[in-house]
């Protein structure tokens, strides 16, 4: 079977993009205090819209989604699911709950891993939580002509468990050595986990939770204010092209493991960077539609109402609604559409 030791990874000498990403995100992480103190009341409503998004966008990744209204019906348990897509977004409401509320007490070992994913799948009548794949779950393409190739073969279900097993205590002995930047070992740890494929369903929903829970245990809590799914959702296509670059030879244990460690760097950064645009427009004091303004003028390209309240969570749909309307009476932005399909540009 197939050697894991993320002891070697100290011994790679990464590229000036990788030493920049991640000194600029351990600059973030030093202001990360004082993002915390500030507003907190406005601050946890960036923790429920979070929330819902991560849900709905990590979700969304793999084809499961529903409608918008009913996504937050679900995240507030105000609603029961109602099919099996509705089954495992509760799950994986309740799942990220347990990794936001209780990261401190959640160890990386293989009986944890299982119970995650034994709660993602709570509500659903598959009889597949916690319990690792029992058939091969070879990840396959469609081509052009519709016609589907194995593109990647996975560990055996037999060799499954004892990986899980090696990868948690490599994993577990490096963070305890502290010769590794967690920063360094969290994607390779995760991009291990996604090429055993240790389940027959769920495995990139328990990736994401993995990422989340290893990032607020090195200390990186930026998830739980801004959404990391929504990000890596936007850019799945990148997602996807990082994860192909970074699986090729993974049997062999000859992959490279850099295209996927600078993508989840860059959704990391990036995240920080609007947790530090919120904080600061909520921090101005401002009235609503001066804090609207400040937040028009920091967008590029066209935005939607919900773009504008997610940065501003510290005043109402109404207030927002009401401010647009002002800076579109005084020329500042201008409307296209209707309902729904509604957005606004900056016209200067």
């Amino acid at each position: 079977m197939r050697e894991f030791d993320y002891n070697k990874l100290k011994n790679i000498k990464w590229d000036n993009e990788i030493l920049r990403l991640v000194a600029q995100i351990r600059e973030y992480k030093g202001k990360q205090t004082l993002f915390l103190k500030q507003r907190p009341a406005a601050l946890e409503k960036l923790v429920e819209i979070a929330k819902i998004q991560s849900t709905e966008s990590s979700n969304k990744i793999e084809g499961i989604v529903t409608t918008a209204t009913r996504i937050k019906q679900l995240c507030i348990k105000s609603a029961t699911p109602r099919n099996r897509d509705e089954e495992e977004i509760s799950g994986y409401r309740d799942a990220l709950a347990l990794v936001h509320e209780s990261y401190e007490y959640i160890p990386i070992k293989t009986s944890y891993i299982l119970q995650l994913h034994q709660v993602l799948y709570r509500y659903s009548g598959r009889d597949i939580g916690g319990r690792f794949k029992n058939t091969q779950n070879y990840i396959a393409e469609t081509r052009e002509d519709g016609k589907q190739f194995v593109r990647f073969t996975p560990l055996d279900p037999f060799e499954t468990p004892m990986a899980i097993d090696r990868i948690c205590e490599s994993f577990n002995r490096e963070t305890d050595n502290c010769e590794i930047e967690p920063l360094i070992l969290i994607p390779a740890f995760i991009i291990d986990f996604l090429c055993i494929h240790p389940f027959n369903d769920g495995n990139g929903r328990m990736s994401r939770l993995l990422t989340t829970l290893l990032l607020y245990r090195a200390g990186y809590a930026v998830g739980k204010y801004v959404s990391l799914e929504s990000k890596i959702e936007k850019t799945k296509a990148s997602y996807y092209e990082a994860l192909e670059k970074s699986d090729i030879d993974w049997n062999s244990g000859e992959n490279d493991v850099t295209p996927f460690i600078k993508y989840i760097l860059g959704i990391v950064l990036a995240a920080y960077r609007d947790l530090e645009d919120r904080v600061s427009i909520m921090e101005s004091g401002a009235l609503a539609v001066d804090l609207v303004r400040n937040a028009v003028n920091g967008k590029i390209g066209k935005f939607t109402k919900s773009d504008i309240m997610e940065l501003i969570p510290s005043i109402g749909k109404t207030s927002v609604e009401n401010a647009l309307k002002t800076l579109l009476q005084e020329g500042v932005i201008e409307r296209v559409g209707n309902g729904k399909a509604t957005f606004y540009f900056r016209k200067n």
